[in-house]
């Protein structure tokens, strides 16, 4: 069977190509947060491009957190920062049509959370112990309405975020957080949250306290464990949490 011939990549835009040109011109020069950019005049001379092409290109990265602009005396094109919370926003773009599954995302977070909590046991202060004990204190109780099972579910996720956010590896830390947002959009998206869960509430809330504990006395492999069962346990739960949504979405 003869192979088939690949699709040729789709022609680029002259502002995407400009665009990418100026972020390579930034590194070059390793220019940081708040520098200046050069004007719109110098940018045309520079690239032989023209004032449309340059002001698409200078949008296209404004829109990608890299360029801000501002007027007034002293005003004009310098350097972004992408937030994390920007980036997480725009990768979680990505996956919109993705059609992510809890599995999918388990899989990731049963690789990577034990190892973030091993990494920070014995490593945190005082202030960011009492920060998770106060996200666990959030949820002291089991939900009496949909609402407030709703606020747990995203707080729960919220303790995953913090607690990832400590690692010294921004990488890692990124990821972890990222799966935290786009688990919890995905609870909210599937209202997940609806059926009464007090397995979960009741089994999360422990291991986090027993995480806490074992993050406090600096016991790396007890932290990993801990994690570990913990994302298994929770995998399960809301495995057979979207189950019973879908139940009675049928039902219905």
């Amino acid at each position: 069977m003869s192979k088939r011939p690949e699709k040729p990549a789709p022609r680029r835009s002259r502002p995407v190509q400009l665009a990418d040109t100026i972020k390579e011109w930034v590194v070059e020069h390793e220019l940081r947060a708040g520098d200046r950019l050069p004007g719109e005049a110098e940018l045309m001379a520079r690239y032989g491009r023209s004032k449309g092409t340059v002001r698409e290109a200078m949008r296209i990265l404004e829109a990608q957190g890299l360029v801000e602009t501002r007027t007034g005396p002293g005003g004009g094109s310098f350097v972004g920062e992408v937030t994390g919370e920007r980036a997480r926003a725009l990768l979680a773009n990505y996956f919109y049509f993705r059609d992510l599954s809890i599995s999918d995302i388990y899989q990731m977070r049963k690789l990577l959370e034990p190892e973030v909590a091993a990494e920070l046991a014995g490593r945190l202060d005082a202030e960011q112990l009492a920060a998770l004990e106060a996200v666990i204190s959030e949820y002291p109780l089991p939900a009496r309405d949909t609402e407030e099972e709703r606020r747990q579910h995203v707080s729960s996720l919220k303790f995953h975020a913090l607690l990832a956010s400590y690692a010294d590896n921004p990488l890692l830390a990124f990821v972890v957080e990222f799966m935290a947002q786009i688990l919890t959009e995905l609870t909210v998206w599937r209202r997940l949250y609806e059926p009464h869960n007090r397995p979960l509430w009741q089994k999360g809330r422990s291991y986090q306290i027993e995480l806490v504990d074992a993050l406090r006395k600096g016991d790396a492999s007890r932290a990993r464990a801990i994690m570990r069962a913990h994302m298994e346990v929770a995998e399960t739960l809301m495995k057979e949490q979207e189950a019973r949504v879908l139940r009675r979405f049928i039902a219905e």
